[in-house]
């Protein structure tokens, strides 16, 4: 039963990574410069920019925007993820990793655990 949750979470999350998101007319900023107490930088060059977001149970980052990333969830949890298309809450595992192109959201943790994730996005 575990098994079949965790799949149909996994597959809830892949759909909404490949999916396609539009374009807001409206000036975005990255993640870390519209949230710095959600985001803090790791490592920034000329190549990628490293963040480590911390959502603590019922806080939402900004509106913001992601180049390209690569995404390591260190901690997992439920979270709802807005986009311009709508939103979709997700129960994303420990230690789950990702990959999306450039995207532009919202994130909010709706769980009882903090999540802390690792994101590795290309300039």
């Amino acid at each position: 039963m575990k098994m079949t949750k965790l799949f149909w979470t996994l597959f809830a999350l892949s759909a909404l990574i490949i999916s396609t998101q539009p374009i807001s007319a409206k000036e975005v900023h990255s993640a870390h410069i519209t949230s710095p107490e959600q985001y803090d930088v790791l490592l920034e060059n000329d190549k990628v920019l490293v963040l480590k977001m911390t959502l603590k149970p019922g806080e939402s980052d900004n509106w913001h925007q992601h180049n390209a990333e690569t995404v390591y969830f260190q901690s997992g949890g439920r979270a709802t993820i807005t986009t311009d298309e709508g939103a979709n809450t997700l129960d994303i595992p420990n230690g789950f990793t990702m990959w999306h192109d450039a995207w532009k959201h919202q994130v909010s943790n709706v769980g009882e655990t903090t999540i802390v994730a690792i994101i590795v996005e290309s300039k």
